[in-house]
């Protein structure tokens, strides 16, 4: 179960996603993504995922994505925060290629 609520300011659109990014899940969180790219009008993109509890290889890639398009991240513990260092880890090595 993934739950993606939206919090969204004048300098701000926040996605907050609780539970598991993982596979049926992830290509709703990639909707909202796809979404909230489009609504940002010059707002800064944040996903928080402090509340995560899994994150598949589909989820990396779809949070990835996200990243090469200028998100930032909140996030707390060391598997997100590890996983979130490996997601930049390979955008970085994406944007060299790319």
């Amino acid at each position: 179960m993934l739950k993606i609520s939206i919090n969204e300011s004048k300098t701000q659109y926040r996605m907050v996603l609780e539970g598991k990014l993982v596979a049926p899940w992830t290509a709703t969180f990639t909707n909202a993504g796809e979404r909230a790219l489009q609504d940002l009008a010059g707002r800064r993109f944040v996903i928080d995922v402090k509340n995560v509890t899994a994150i598949g290889e589909d989820g990396k890639a779809a949070l990835q994505e996200l990243m090469l398009e200028g998100a930032s991240f909140i996030c707390c513990g060391m598997f997100t925060r590890q996983v979130l260092k490996e997601i930049a880890r390979h955008a970085m090595q994406k944007e060299r290629k790319g």
